[in-house]
């Protein structure tokens, strides 16, 4: 596609919070779903539709972003980077790149998993209101929970109203911001006008309400539910995961023994190979270096990363498995993400479902939420090693760089660096 003549600014600078463990040792951005990280989904978005010049705005783990993209000329972009010396919102990460941008520009969250469809509508709306010059362009699309975002309220296509996060019951709309825009440099003078939000951060739905306030139009274009989503939650990584794999373009370029099953698409990267009686359902991503059974099960919209070593008679079904991760001979992972470096012992379990049937919850931030998911397994930072027979119960999170011995039943989330054993109590036989 021809490039367009606006940047494109993506806000990468946020620590992830609400996703740890994972993000101890890795900003969110460059989590893996579907065998590359979620920021290069971004960034091939913004390719194919026509981007070639992207400013990056980084703070927490900047270097490793840098360091990964580089200058972007593999991805076939020029990408620039501003440090945001403290993470201080939305508004301030966009009033940084005032003097990068010089006129209209796109914007977009780089923690969203979206497809060019979503920015392509973004620009056939900006281009078909021209003539109207909106101050702001932006996407809006149609949830199920709205009080958990800004929800818009809308005049036809017009932007009257944000109402950031309302209380349940109150909510007038189901579309919410998307957090992704086209402004003019309006918006640098309503970000200098914007005061601090009740958490301390200065908001950029804040500085868009004030352009509404004073009579700017405001444009708002709906994308689809299906094609857009914000990776917030734990959960959120394996729904990334699945999409991106059902776009994938499946290609065996590893080996593939004899007596091995595949059935959908499924791609082997150079030097995997997949040994005898596996069968591997698609789609299913198998990283570089990877080797897989003999006899395992390889269940749809699992993403293994490079180097890893499924031992035999395992089953992964829904999960991401980082790099370097050893899987013993009799495991079971069920809907899980699991950190780079971890080492699962024989017959360890990631249980996925509850005994009563009923939804998974977890703690996030100290709050137990409700994923919302009848199978939700379990998430792993980092270097953690298990021991055999380990089980680990649907929903807990296991921090980076613990220890989980022999026989081990995880109710409860663990912390990082933690040793986790069953206490052994040596009784003498009365004579």
């Amino acid at each position: 596609m021809r490039g367009v003549s606006l940047k494109a600014v993506v806000l990468a600078a946020g620590e992830g919070w609400r996703l740890r463990p994972v993000t101890f040792t890795r900003p969110k951005h460059l989590i893996p779903v579907g065998g590359r990280p979620l920021l290069v989904h971004v960034l091939n978005s913004l390719r194919e539709t026509g981007f070639r010049e992207v400013l990056i705005v980084v703070h927490y783990e900047a270097d490793k972003i840098k360091e990964y993209l580089g200058d972007g000329s593999r991805f076939n972009m020029k990408i620039e980077y501003i440090h945001q010396p403290k993470v201080m919102g939305t508004a301030d990460a966009t009033r940084l790149v005032e003097d990068y941008v010089e006129e209209n520009f796109l914007l977009i969250y780089g923690d969203l998993f979206i497809t060019p469809t979503v920015i392509r509508r973004v620009l056939d709306a900006y281009t078909a209101n021209s003539r109207f010059k909106p101050v702001a362009t932006m996407a809006s699309v149609p949830v199920k929970h709205p009080e958990h975002y800004g929800v818009l309220i809308l005049e036809g296509s017009y932007v009257v109203d944000i109402v950031e996060k309302p209380a349940p019951g109150t909510v007038e709309s189901n579309l919410v911001n998307a957090g992704v825009y086209i402004f003019s440099t309006e918006i640098f003078d309503a970000i200098r006008r914007t005061s601090l939000s009740a958490r301390g951060e200065l908001e950029i739905t804040d500085s868009i309400h004030h352009l509404i306030k004073n009579g700017r139009p405001v444009i708002a274009v709906d994308v689809p539910r299906g094609e857009w989503l914000d990776v917030g939650n734990p959960w959120d990584l394996l729904e990334a995961n699945k999409r991106a794999l059902i776009e994938m373009k499946p290609e065996v370029r590893g080996t593939v023994e004899k007596g091995v099953h595949i059935k959908g698409p499924v791609s082997v990267a150079e030097n995997a190979r997949v040994r005898s009686g596996a069968y591997i359902e698609g789609p299913v991503l198998i990283g570089e270096g990877s080797v897989i059974g003999p006899n395992c099960h390889i269940r749809p919209f699992t993403s293994i990363g490079r180097n890893v070593r499924v031992g035999n008679a395992c089953e992964v079904k829904n999960s991401i498995i980082m790099d370097n991760v050893t899987v013993g001979c009799l495991s079971y992972i069920g809907d899980s993400v699991i950190g780079e470096g971890c080492v699962l012992g024989a017959g360890s379990i990631f249980a996925n479902y509850r005994f009563d049937s009923e939804s998974v919850k977890m703690n996030v931030l100290g709050r137990i939420v409700d994923t919302k998911r009848t199978e939700m397994g379990v998430v792993m930072g980092d270097h953690v090693k298990v021991g055999v027979g380990a089980l680990f119960m649907p929903g807990v999170k296991i921090g980076c760089n613990s220890w989980i011995g022999p026989n081990v039943v995880v109710y409860r989330d663990v912390p990082s660096n933690t040793i986790l054993t069953l206490k052994q109590n040596v009784l003498r036989r009365a004579h």
